[in-house]
C-alpha cells in the first residue's frame, strides 16, 4: 500500500497532510477546551451588573472601548494582565471590541473607583483633559431595567447552565445568588445601595434609597466587576 503511495507524489502529499492535520486536531482541541473553561475566580454577573452591562451596550460603550488586552508589553504595562479566554466564559455577547478610541476596559475595576466613574460619566473632559468622550448625563436620571437583566440571568442559567446559586470556590457560600424574581430584585437594590454609598450625587442616593436604580449605578456596578 505504501509502495503505491510512494510512486504517486500527489497522493502521498495528501496522505501526509491528512495525517498531520489529524494529529494537529488531536493535539489542539483538548487544550482549546481547557482554555475555554471559566478561569478560577470568574463568576456569573449579578442582576445589577447585567443591568449595567445592558446600559454599556445600549449606549455603545463597546464602540470606542475594547475589552481585550493582548499579550504585548505595551498593553500589559498600561492595562494589566493580558486577557484569558476563560475570563469570558459568562459573556454573552463578547464585548472584545475592534477599536480603541478610549482605553481598554477589561480590568478597569482594578484601577478606577465608583467616585471616579461618577464624575467621569457626568463630565468626561473635566476628569480627563482633552477627552472627546461625550457626557452621559441621561444615565443619572434613566432607571435601569432590572426586569430584562433578571430575564437574561434566568435564561443563561436554564439554557446555558450558567452556575448561579452555586458554590464555585468551595468555601460553603453561594457565589452569585439568583433565586426567584422578587429575591433577585431585592438583592440588586441592596447591591445598588453599596454603590450609591460611594457616590456624591444626592439625587442618586435618594433614588436608590427609594428603591429605584439609576442607570449610572448599574453601569458602575458592571465596570467595577471588570477585573
Amino acid at each position: 500500500m505504501f509502495h503505491w503511495f510512494e510512486q504517486r507524489p500527489f497522493f502521498f502529499a495528501v496522505l501526509v497532510f491528512l495525517f498531520v492535520a489529524f494529529a494537529g486536531i488531536i493535539e489542539t482541541i483538548p487544550d482549546f477546551a481547557k482554555q475555554s473553561r471559566p478561569t478560577v475566580g470568574t463568576k456569573p454577573y449579578s442582576v445589577l451588573e447585567l443591568a449595567g452591562r445592558q446600559v454599556y451596550i445600549k449606549d455603545s460603550c463597546n464602540a470606542c472601548h475594547s475589552q481585550l488586552i493582548r499579550p504585548f508589553k505595551a498593553e500589559t504595562d498600561r492595562y494589566g494582565m493580558y486577557s484569558l479566554s476563560g475570563e469570558y466564559a459568562y459573556d454573552r455577547p463578547f464585548l472584545w471590541g475592534s477599536k480603541r478610541t478610549g482605553p481598554d476596559l477589561m480590568r478597569v475595576g482594578n484601577y478606577r473607583t465608583t467616585d471616579w466613574h461618577e464624575n467621569h460619566m457626568m463630565e468626561p473632559a473635566a476628569v480627563v483633559p482633552g477627552s472627546i468622550m461625550p457626557a452621559y448625563k441621561h444615565q443619572f436620571t434613566n432607571i435601569a431595567d432590572l426586569d430584562t437583566a433578571y430575564a437574561e440571568a434566568y435564561t443563561v442559567k436554564t439554557v446555558f447552565a450558567t452556575p448561579y446559586d452555586q458554590d464555585l470556590d468551595g468555601d460553603g457560600v453561594v457565589d452569585v445568588e439568583l433565586g426567584e424574581y422578587e429575591a433577585a430584585v431585592a438583592k440588586a437594590k441592596e447591591d445598588a445601595k453599596l454603590i450609591a454609598a460611594d457616590m456624591k450625587n444626592q439625587a442618586i442616593k435618594d433614588a436608590v434609597a427609594n428603591g429605584q436604580i439609576p442607570e449610572i449605578v448599574a453601569l458602575i456596578a458592571y465596570l467595577n466587576s471588570l477585573k
